[in-house]
């Protein structure tokens, strides 16, 4: 498995992700415009020509926030997540950022293990923030140490 920029051959497999894992999935329109938008920065897991997962944030004055991270379920718990997220981290950090940032639903147990094990905290709460289902986003939020 390998971790690249997000390219249009790759968004189709990525738009069936996102409407497999999301209630409100991003189309194809809007994932194909993310290929030309200088403030994102979208990654795919592939193998073997297989997209496996997918992660997007975007970049403004220093500050990332992560739209979406997804993984297919038949290659949960394999890593893929982790390394998605990663590079996110990575990315934010090699630009010179002060923090990354994003929500993820109060139920995900799951993704909330991952993101403080990478050394994100909680930093509040967005009150019904989903819908379909109705539910709580957790903030989380990892500040980098400033630069000299």
């Amino acid at each position: 498995m390998e971790i690249v920029r997000m390219q249009a051959c790759h968004v189709p497999q990525i738009a069936a992700l996102e409407r497999l894992c999301f209630s409100e999935p991003w189309s194809e329109k809007s994932l194909l415009e993310e290929t030309e938008n200088p403030a994102a920065y979208f990654i795919a897991a592939v193998e073997a020509g297989d997209v496996l997962g997918y992660a997007g944030m975007h970049t403004v004055l220093g500050e990332s926030y992560v739209d979406n991270i997804a993984v297919l379920p038949a290659h949960r718990g394999k890593g893929i997540g982790r390394a998605l997220t990663a590079a996110l981290i990575g990315r934010a950090q090699a630009d010179g950022g002060a923090f990354i940032t994003l929500e993820v639903r109060a139920s995900n147990r799951t993704a909330v293990s991952l993101y403080t094990s990478l050394g994100f905290e909680q930093a509040g709460v967005r009150r019904n923030f989903y819908t379909a289902p109705r539910e709580d986003a957790l903030i989380f939020t990892l500040r980098f140490a400033a630069q000299p």
